[in-house]
């Protein structure tokens, strides 16, 4: 397979815009207060980041991801003192014990290789009472988009089965996210669905960004035979509900989960 990570137009265009969304409802379930200290783990293209930085008033925010590309694209759209980026893991930030008020992890949890890990990291970094929060796609039947395609290339193969997210990112569901936050120490640990209109003005708005190869999803049609994609395209564009002027109106679903670092390490 291609770099699944490797452009950060590609992501914007995939599903970039549609965590935009998702973004405000998100932050403002968490309600962090302003003149805090954030990190950003996994921030990808920064879409989150700057979101922060626009709706938080935060008094200075990290975003932390392990891809370059991602990075440089962050570091293009948001201009404000108070943003910084750097490269680092979900599980090694290369930030200070202690340093932050608050910790965002938004798509990102499905695609570490250790959640656990990403999770202690994130408390490690966190003071005490700090909010720390994340949100998965609901790849399973709520990101109606992506589900379509994998139903289609399946059809077609039932071997794509095994890159299929839905299958391969068990952790995104609302029990797997609380449970993992739970066994990381967090306390008062709460989640809720998060869900929003996916508009294309046409199937090759839909379908476009699926070409792009960045993404799970776009990674495996790139590794495939032009007619094998050709194929998916066509069982795709018959399956989705266009219509009379073009669009395609579909729904999707984001899993929300959150908690606090026990107050009790105030004595560490």
């Amino acid at each position: 397979m291609s770099d699944p990570w490797a452009s950060g137009n590609a992501y914007e265009a995939y599903v970039g815009r549609w965590s935009a969304r998702v973004a405000p409802a998100f932050l403002a379930w968490l309600d962090v207060g302003p003149g805090r200290r954030w990190a950003d783990i996994g921030c990808g293209t920064g879409i989150l980041t700057r979101a922060i930085v626009e709706s938080c008033a935060p008094a200075s925010i990290v975003g932390v991801d392990p891809s370059e590309g991602f990075l440089a694209h962050a570091r293009s759209l948001t201009n404000d003192a108070r943003a910084s980026f750097r490269l680092g893991t979900a599980a090694e930030t290369g930030l200070a014990d202690d340093s932050v008020d608050a910790v965002a992890l938004g798509l990102v949890l499905n695609f570490v290789p250790d959640p656990a890990a990403a999770l202690a990291e994130a408390r490690r970094i966190a003071v005490a009472g700090a909010i720390v929060g994340g949100y998965v796609w609901d790849y399973a039947a709520g990101m109606e988009f992506i589900r379509a395609f994998w139903d289609a290339a399946v059809a077609l193969d039932p071997a794509a089965a095994t890159h299929d997210q839905a299958a391969a990112f068990p952790i995104a569901a609302p029990a797997p996210l609380a449970r993992a936050f739970a066994d990381a120490g967090f306390t008062d640990v709460d989640g809720r669905p998060i869900e929003i209109p996916t508009t294309f003005r046409d199937f090759d708005d839909l379908w476009l960004p699926f070409t792009g190869g960045t993404g799970t999803a776009p990674a495996y049609l790139a590794s495939l035979q032009p007619e094998r994609r050709e194929a998916i395209r066509e069982r795709l564009q018959a399956e989705v509900p266009i219509e009379a002027d073009g669009s395609i109106n579909l729904q999707a679903r984001a899993w929300a989960v959150r908690g606090q670092t026990p107050v009790e390490e105030l004595a560490r």
